[in-house]
C-alpha cells in the first residue's frame, strides 16, 4: 500500500521553482518525489513543512539534488536532515 503524498509544483515570487510536499515520504512513494525532482531543472525550493515522516528512502532521493535544492523543513524533520548530513550539503531553513 502506498502512503499518501501530495506534490504541488509552483513558483516563488522571485521565479524559483517551488515543490511543496504534504504527507509522508517513504519507501512506497519516494519514486514520486524522485520523478518530480528529476523533471524540474535548475534551482528548486522543496517545502517539507507539511511532511510528517521522512525515512531513508526519502532522504536518498534528496542527496543527488543537494547542489540545486533548498529545503524548508519543520522542526520534526530537522534532526533527521542534520544526522543524515544533508544540512552540510544544502541550505535547510526552518519554518
Amino acid at each position: 500500500m502506498t502512503t499518501p503524498l501530495t506534490l504541488t509544483l509552483g513558483r516563488r515570487p522571485d521565479g524559483t521553482v517551488l515543490l511543496t510536499a504534504v504527507g509522508e515520504i517513504e519507501m512506497s512513494n519516494s519514486r514520486e518525489l524522485a520523478a518530480a525532482l528529476a523533471d524540474t531543472a535548475g534551482p528548486l525550493v522543496l517545502d517539507l513543512t507539511d511532511v510528517e515522516y521522512l525515512d531513508s528512502a526519502g532522504l536518498s532521493v534528496l542527496f543527488p539534488h543537494a547542489d540545486r535544492i533548498e529545503l524548508i523543513a519543520n522542526p520534526l524533520l530537522e534532526p533527521v536532515l542534520t544526522i543524515s548530513g544533508l544540512t552540510d550539503l544544502t541550505t535547510v531553513r526552518g519554518t
